[in-house]
């Protein structure tokens, strides 16, 4: 599965994380946007210091998107995840909410 099956800031998403582009990753979020992960929620300027702390920790952290499947307003993307962090490679499902062609909600989850 490939990202050009993926919507614009699905894409987006996985190349920004994948490239280790901060400004490029929060340009895909709504004002509101709420990102969930490892059971703690992070809103506005916390998804910065979130995805930066990630970046910083797991370099190099990699996503490779094996599946996706859209339905009920939301999209899940399966990704084969590796990095430098304890037990990696890993499969994550990413679920993920769009408003107004950008993405307003993540949950990250195994």
């Amino acid at each position: 599965m490939t990202n050009a099956e993926l919507s614009a800031p699905i894409s987006g998403f996985f190349r920004a994380q994948n490239s280790g582009d901060t400004e490029c990753f929060l340009d895909l979020f709504t004002e509101d946007a709420v990102v969930s992960d490892e059971s703690h929620s992070h809103h506005g300027e916390a998804i910065r210091t979130w995805m930066d702390a990630a970046i910083a920790s797991f370099r190099p952290l990699h996503a490779e998107v094996v599946d996706v499947v859209s339905g009920d307003g939301s999209t899940v993307v399966t990704a084969h995840v590796s990095g430098t962090f304890p037990g990696s490679p890993i499969q994550l499902r990413y679920r993920l909410t769009l408003r107004d062609g950008l993405i307003a909600a993540v949950t990250i989850a195994p």
